[in-house]
């Protein structure tokens, strides 16, 4: 089946039904984004988002907010950007520091960091964009602890990373955040699926 690349309004259970399976959809949920996830360094965790996982983020929302068809449009609006086009893969990267003053000291000091994030296919190296929905560092260098990026891949690079020859590498290269991350094999395959 083809990827789709964006949710509509058709895509969306009624609230009530969503609510009646929202458990079972929740267990689907957590069993696929297992292999969707990857640790980077101490403080930070990549989240690989898809259509499904935004489809569930937007079913949450709605569920959650309660605000029905009128709060559709925003949703879609706020998370059809993260859902990947078939030739790049995208993620949600989270700064996770459960101690407040530690994480405010490490925040203040990480800006920019969504300019860092990369990825390296066998020594090829992709350069992440950002999303541009909004600054994510403030103009005193404070960054979001919360960070989207696409990472937007070539034919050669996407069948170099579907082969499965040679190693794939995530990675932050900010001054004071530079750590990198090999991809396990099960990560690699579950995010090949994302392109067309």
């Amino acid at each position: 089946m083809a990827n789709k690349h964006s949710i509509t309004e058709a895509d969306i259970l009624p609230t009530a039904e969503y609510a009646a399976q929202r458990a079972e959809w929740r267990r689907k949920m957590s069993a696929m984004k297992r292999n969707r996830r990857l640790e980077v360094g101490p403080f930070v965790t990549f989240y690989f988002e898809n259509f499904e996982t935004m489809w569930h983020q937007i079913q949450e929302m709605l569920h959650i907010e309660g605000g029905g068809a009128a709060q559709l449009p925003d949703e879609l609006e706020a998370y059809n950007p993260l859902v990947p086009q078939g030739s790049d893969l995208s993620a949600t990267f989270m700064i996770e520091i459960d101690e407040p003053e530690r994480r405010k000291r490490m925040l203040d000091r990480m800006g920019g960091i969504e300019e860092t994030a990369f990825l390296d296919i066998d020594g090829e190296t992709i350069k992440a964009d950002p999303e541009v929905d909004q600054d994510r560092t403030t103009a005193e260098g404070k960054a979001s602890s919360v960070q989207f990026v696409h990472f937007r891949l070539t034919p050669a690079q996407i069948a170099a990373f579907r082969g499965g020859q040679g190693r794939v590498t995530l990675g932050l290269s900010h001054p004071n955040y530079s750590h990198m991350a090999v991809m396990p094999d099960a990560v690699r395959t579950e995010l090949a699926r994302d392109f067309d």
